[in-house]
């Protein structure tokens, strides 16, 4: 098992909840700014995180303006773009001098040379389950369609991940493969999260 997995969990809002959350070993933390969302964060719960945790905001197709205000005001870290976000907008993101995740959901037919150009473009991608919808849907795709993964820009799983199989996750052969992105399985409710199920997780990942 990989031992060197960095840790998200996604889809925080609870302020209590997150002063629990960043007490134990992640390296992430990540903030939906998509109104859409069960999870979406409109105000900053400004709680005090430490350093070796980066804080994310997941946005679907907001503008350049947008995602500079809400950097600024959540002093984030990193910022994941879950939309139709172009190759030469995830460059403008990334040249504002921050970490930039492109995410994008993946089936049995998913054509990687559809994100050949966005190789360069971003730090990091994410693999999540494909749906109809903006955003995670909480189920697994098959996590064997990685193995035909061309390219070399490192990447997130997401998607699904629970403690059923967190351990297989973890597992999974590939040097390319960055970190698990912790989200709904994970819930008491949208938002707010099952601090003694992501114990387990958290040690079974490390």
């Amino acid at each position: 098992m990989k031992k060197d997995l960095k840790i998200k969990v996604c889809g925080m809002r609870d302020a209590d909840n997150i002063r629990q959350l960043v007490t134990f070993p992640i390296d992430y933390i990540g903030f939906i700014f998509y109104a859409k969302s069960a999870r979406f964060v409109s105000e900053n719960p400004e709680i005090n995180i430490p350093h070796s945790i980066k804080k994310v905001g997941v946005f679907v197709n907001s503008s350049k303006e947008e995602i500079r205000a809400k950097t600024k005001e959540f002093d984030l870290q990193v910022v994941q773009l879950h939309g139709d976000e172009s190759p030469e907008f995830c460059q403008e993101i990334k040249d504002l001098g921050i970490e930039t995740f492109k995410a994008f959901g993946i089936d049995e037919d998913f054509d990687w040379t559809t994100i050949a150009a966005y190789e360069d473009k971003v730090d990091y991608f994410l693999f999540d389950t494909k749906s109809k919808q903006y955003g995670g849907t909480g189920q697994t795709f098959k996590w064997e369609k990685l193995k035909d993964y061309p390219y070399q820009t490192p990447y997130w799983l997401s998607g699904g991940i629970s403690l059923d199989n967190i351990e297989e996750a973890a597992s999974f052969e590939d040097n390319r493969l960055y970190g698990l992105d912790l989200n709904s399985k994970f819930e008491i409710e949208p938002a707010l999260k099952n601090i003694q199920s992501l114990t387990q997780a958290i040690s079974i990942i490390k």
